[in-house]
């Protein structure tokens, strides 16, 4: 028993392309694949998680700390501010507000002793302004709220907050009016350097993706050839069982369930080895058994023969010195000798072939001599229309193809009747012989089987003149040639058997010819 290892190996390296297109356009490629969604899958969610729960945080604590100082502004600073106060004390107010550790631009308005609107901004004129807050916002600080314990509102006034986004960048505007009457104040804080925290952090979750998806195909790649190899053994080792390699095994390591199924291979493997040598031992068997069998009866066969042919001799003398009683017996034993005789000789020509041992005589050989010589041997010259060029010459086997024309014109000759038409025609590679009869053709079913050895095409008449092995033997007559025989029923009715053949089997002989050397020396 021959282990498949480095054989295995080796054999599929020889079929490399082949079988890493097979590999990787299969089970090998929908793992890999399966293993990135999954792994894209999670590290999308975990990284969108991540990033939303960091962006939340870095918000809403930049967010809080933004409004607890401004708020805390409004009533130190601008709590003390008179209710009228003026331009140069709102001025000064929102620049003592704007010096924050938050950094934050702020707007203040109010009305002073003559009822005009003053404005006041910690970056002059250039910098916040009315405008810069949206309307929504502006609303929303200047509405007046109830206050009592129905409300629930213990302030008539709010801060308010929103996040804008202005060419790009992100601010957090909040805007609240000083109890009890006041200014109003607004505060404008850029959010540019938490977006740019929020966008390096973005990136690095997808760099860590990106190197997870990697991770995960590399990790696909690694579980796929665990996995595979097996299965890729298997694969190679059913292969080379199903080339007739019965002595192939696998390598069993490990208690999985591929160790499983290579245990299971190889006793299959063993079973059908072990089948299979005792099909071809009994094969074998019957073929010697055969073999000897017409071998042991021609001896007397050839007695047998020799008598019958004497009485055959007194049937046909005049002197009617044969006994009327007994004269329909001795045709019945004649007939049956040869009967007898021709499956005798059928018998060890298909034992011949069994054996390997049946071998070309070539010759040169004219087609349609060869035809007319055949037909004339047995006297069906009447029968047989010829259609063939003299001059049609080709290297074969003149016996076996004397053998292959008897057999196919007395078939048709016995089955559809007269006139039989034989039709050469040749090409510069071979020559094409078919025979054609005019009887009622063969049945469908009949067909697949005519070559097949003792079939009878009725099953009510198991007992014929023939043997059933006339085109079996024809067949491989064709087959030692390199030829073939194919039967089909012809349009115009009647059955047609082509028999094609080789203008030169010079090749093939000798390559059986070294086949039968090497077979003798092994």
């Amino acid at each position: 028993m021959t282990p498949v290892q480095g054989g295995v190996r080796g054999w599929a390296a020889t079929r490399k392309g082949h079988l890493s297109r097979l590999r990787f356009t299969s089970l090998r490629l929908r793992l890999v694949v399966v293993f990135g969604l999954v792994a894209l899958t999670a590290a999308v969610s975990a990284s969108g998680i991540a990033y939303w729960l960091n962006r939340e945080a870095v918000l809403t604590r930049t967010q809080d700390a933004v409004l607890g100082d401004f708020k805390q502004a409004m009533q130190n600073r601008a709590g003390t501010l008179p209710s009228h106060p003026t331009q140069d004390e709102l001025q000064r107010t929102a620049g003592q507000m704007a010096n924050s550790s938050q950094r934050f631009g702020v707007l203040l308005v109010a009305e002073d002793d003559n009822g005009r609107t003053v404005y006041a901004s910690s970056g002059g004129l250039d910098g916040f302004s009315l405008q810069d807050v949206p309307a929504s916002l502006r609303a929303a600080v200047n509405k007046k709220q109830s206050v009592g314990a129905d409300s629930g509102n213990k302030y008539a006034y709010h801060l308010y907050w929103q996040r804008v986004v202005d060419h790009g960048t992100p601010y957090l505007v909040a805007g609240t009016r000083v109890i009890d009457g006041g200014a109003t104040g607004y505060m404008l804080k850029s959010l540019e350097p938490e977006a740019k925290d929020l966008n390096s952090l973005a990136w690095s979750l997808g760099i860590a993706t990106g190197l997870a998806l990697i991770g995960s195909a590399l990790l696909a790649q690694a579980a796929a050839s665990t996995v595979l190899k097996p299965v890729q053994r298997l694969g190679v080792a059913a292969r080379r069982l199903g080339e007739g390699k019965l002595d192939t095994r696998l390598r069993v390591s490990g208690t999985d369930e591929l160790a499983d199924l290579s245990r299971t291979f190889n006793h299959a493997a063993e079973a059908l080895e072990k089948r299979v040598d005792d099909m071809a031992a009994r094969d074998e068997a019957s073929r010697r058994f055969v073999a000897d069998m017409s071998h042991e009866l021609r001896t007397p066969l050839t007695a047998i023969t020799a008598v019958t042919e004497i009485l055959e001799e007194e049937l046909e003398a005049e002197t009617g010195s044969m006994d009327p009683m007994i004269e329909p017996a001795v045709r019945l034993v004649v007939s049956e000798t040869r009967r007898l005789n021709d499956l005798v000789e059928n018998l060890m020509e298909v034992t011949r072939f069994d054996a390997g041992t049946a071998r070309l005589v070539l010759d040169d050989v004219d087609i349609a001599d060869q035809i007319t010589a055949c037909i004339d041997a047995r006297a069906w010259l009447d029968a047989v229309d010829l259609d063939a060029e003299r001059g049609i010459h080709a290297r074969l086997d003149p016996r076996r193809l004397d053998v292959i024309l008897a057999n196919l014109i007395g078939n048709a000759l016995k089955h559809g009747g007269s006139p039989v038409r034989v039709a050469v025609r040749a090409t510069d590679d071979e020559v094409v012989i078919a025979v054609q009869d005019h009887g009622p053709g063969i049945p469908e079913d009949v067909l697949p089987h005519v070559f097949d050895r003792f079939y009878k095409a009725s099953a009510s008449r198991p007992r014929s003149d023939g043997s059933g092995l006339g085109l079996s033997i024809a067949m491989e007559n064709a087959h030692i040639h390199g030829g073939e025989i194919t039967a089909a029923n012809s349009p115009e009715g009647g059955a047609v058997f082509t028999l094609r053949l080789p203008r030169d089997a010079s090749a093939l002989a000798e390559e059986s010819e070294k086949d039968t050397a090497k077979n003798g020396d092994a």
